[in-house]
């Protein structure tokens, strides 16, 4: 397990460091956003969005009442948000495993909604300092989302 800290001091740097994200981003991938509301994850999703190439004039917000957006972009993102899920089988009936395992890169917001936290991916913990500032923790859980850590700079 591979472990980086970032921290950023507004909204346009956290947006700036999902974007260098996406852009590095190869499919398939698993990227799992955990932090308190407000932290900033849907900032960071955003940024993620428009580095994998999803149009500036596409509006990018979580899927609180959907659980999932599909965006299509240089890969499909499938961008979720758990925060809502009240039975796990809702997930099965959306079919999650296919889009978290597939072939596209699956974003996940409250991923601790999954009850397993060793899922294999890259997990992102956002967390608020105060102002605009955030500390971001990134833990690679797998041999992809190691080689992606280590091309972040």
């Amino acid at each position: 397990m591979s472990e980086r800290f970032y921290e950023t001091s507004s909204e346009a740097q956290t947006l700036e460091l999902g974007v260098q994200l996406g852009r590095l981003l190869e499919q398939p991938a698993l990227i799992l956003l955990q932090g308190d509301l407000g932290a900033g994850k849907s900032v960071f999703a955003r940024g993620i969005a428009r580095g994998l190439g999803v149009a500036p004039e596409i509006p990018i917000t979580s899927p609180t009442f959907t659980l999932m957006n599909h965006y299509r972009a240089r890969f499909d993102l499938y961008h979720f948000d758990l925060y809502r899920l009240s039975d796990p089988d809702e997930l099965i009936e959306l079919g999650f495993d296919d889009f978290a395992h597939g072939n596209g890169v699956a974003l996940v917001e409250w991923p601790e909604r999954l009850g397993d936290d060793s899922t294999p991916g890259l997990w992102i913990e956002l967390q608020h300092l105060g102002n605009e500032q955030r500390r971001i923790t990134f833990t690679a859980k797998s041999a992809a989302a190691k080689k992606l850590l280590s091309a972040l700079k």
